[in-house]
């Protein structure tokens, strides 16, 4: 018996298999045609493979998509929900963890990197960022919830006396036909020392765990087309329960601007509805290989969708379907500035001395100006121009440099973001090309 040169075994002698040789298992079948690609071990009948025919990667990425965001169907709700709050620490004073805004678009700013250990530490770099305008809102109720061991459960909740028109059209689906008597009954809690209001703060001072405030944006103050505030509650933390309740009950009917809330330099998380694309085909939808150009009714297909038994399609197999338009949190975005609306040189900085504002020559594309308060985050967020984004404080403790990074902008870019612009002002686009016709 001859010894196999492509075996390595040296416990027992192989022969040379000869070709053809056909060899299955659960995952693959490979025709061996030359002699010595494989090897049979005479002791315990093992087979050793030593060439092997590799297909497509079929275990390590057969599509480019989690599962855990099955199924991809339209999001219930426009808005972004925050499902969860921050820790409660009752030695902070009370707070607001959470905000909302409206997405008005993207620019890029110039920095220099602070980060030790980088090759482009104490560089400069470009970086994209994201514009999001963030009107004052409005407290106008609070909620108690009382813990069981089934979770949460609300308790009471307490209005204030005076509703905006904003708010009360999102309690209608046609404002015009409707009688617009919403919360008039309500309100007459509220007269002679307004006994009822206060009782039920009280039962939520004695019996409740958590206290979140109903608030809505002034949609108004933002140009999107749209009457309808936007409500949510949000979670207040810190101090004891009491001092929440009096802390809310002392913010019915008042503004809370975004600089109460958040702060530059700190981390959120940002919760939206992603721009929806409608019906789409798996391959962009799942990012499958593409098949052969000669493929039989079409390549942009998947190829085998299932074993003959079971006789079933998987749920994990990519099909086409609904992309886009799904509910998302994206975390750990980091805030470069927090601009406030009356300042008309919000966009300027220690080294760039230009009286400019955030707005870009001709205004955000498919948004407009931005006159009210502004949060700059870095990269980029979910959802399309003037959608509502969720703006929540981390339900993390940061400890990684990059996010206790001091971030100091060399640099905002607010030229033209229809086409290829050049100039940063209109003064300076005038300056370079002149009195133009349409200037006289």
């Amino acid at each position: 018996m001859t010894e196999d040169p492509f075996c390595n075994s040296r416990t027992h002698n192989c022969k040379p298999i000869q070709a053809p040789f056909n060899y299955s298992d659960s995952r693959s079948t490979t025709t061996v045609n030359n002699v010595g690609d494989r090897c049979v071990s005479g002791d315990k009948g093992v087979m050793e493979i030593t060439h092997m025919q590799h297909t497509h990667r079929k275990f390590e990425r057969p599509r480019h998509g989690s599962l855990g965001f099955l199924p991809r169907k339209r999001a219930s709700r426009h808005q972004g929900k925050a499902k969860s709050f921050p820790k409660d620490d009752a030695s902070k004073p009370v707070h607001l963890t959470a905000f909302m805004g409206y997405k008005a678009g993207m620019t890029h700013v110039v920095r220099d990197l602070d980060r030790p250990g980088s090759k482009m530490h104490k560089k400069e770099i470009v970086e994209a960022v994201t514009i999001i305008e963030t009107p004052p809102m409005v407290v106008v109720g609070v909620v108690g919830y009382v813990e069981t061991p089934r979770g949460l459960r609300s308790l009471t909740t307490v209005w204030a006396e005076h509703l905006s028109e904003e708010l009360k059209r999102r309690f209608y689906k046609n404002w015009y036909r409707s009688k617009k008597k919403a919360f008039t009954k309500y309100a007459k809690q509220h007269a002679n020392g307004a006994k009822p209001v206060l009782r039920e703060l009280e039962r939520i001072k004695k019996y409740c765990a958590v206290v979140r405030v109903i608030v809505h944006t002034q949609v108004r103050k933002v140009k999107i087309g749209q009457k309808k505030a936007h409500v949510m509650e949000i979670q207040l933390n810190g101090g004891s329960v009491a001092d929440k309740v009096n802390f809310a009950y002392e913010h019915f009917e008042k503004t809370v601007d975004i600089n109460s809330v958040l702060e530059q330099d700190e981390m959120i998380d940002v919760i939206a509805v992603t721009k929806g694309h409608g019906f789409e085909g798996v391959t962009h939808r799942w990012g499958t290989k593409k098949l052969p150009r000669k493929t039989h009714k079409g390549l942009r297909k998947v190829a085998c969708i299932g074993a003959w038994h079971p006789s079933r399609v998987m749920y994990s197999v990519p099909r086409a379907g609904q992309n886009g338009y799904h509910h998302r949190t994206e975390v750990n975005k980091k805030i470069y500035r927090i601009g406030k609306g009356e300042d008309k040189s919000n966009a300027k900085t220690e080294y760039d001395l230009t009286e400019k504002s955030i707005t870009p020559l001709g205004g955000f594309p498919h948004y407009g100006i931005v006159n009210e308060d502004f949060v700059m985050i870095k990269g980029c967020c979910a959802g399309t121009k003037k959608r509502v984004v969720t703006l929540r404080k981390s339900l993390l403790v940061h400890s990684r440099r990059s996010a206790l990074e001091n971030v100091q902008l060399k640099f905002i870019d607010t030229s033209s973001k229809f086409g290829h612009g050049r100039f940063q002002t209109r003064e300076e686009r005038q300056q370079f090309m002149g009195t133009l016709k349409r200037d006289l």
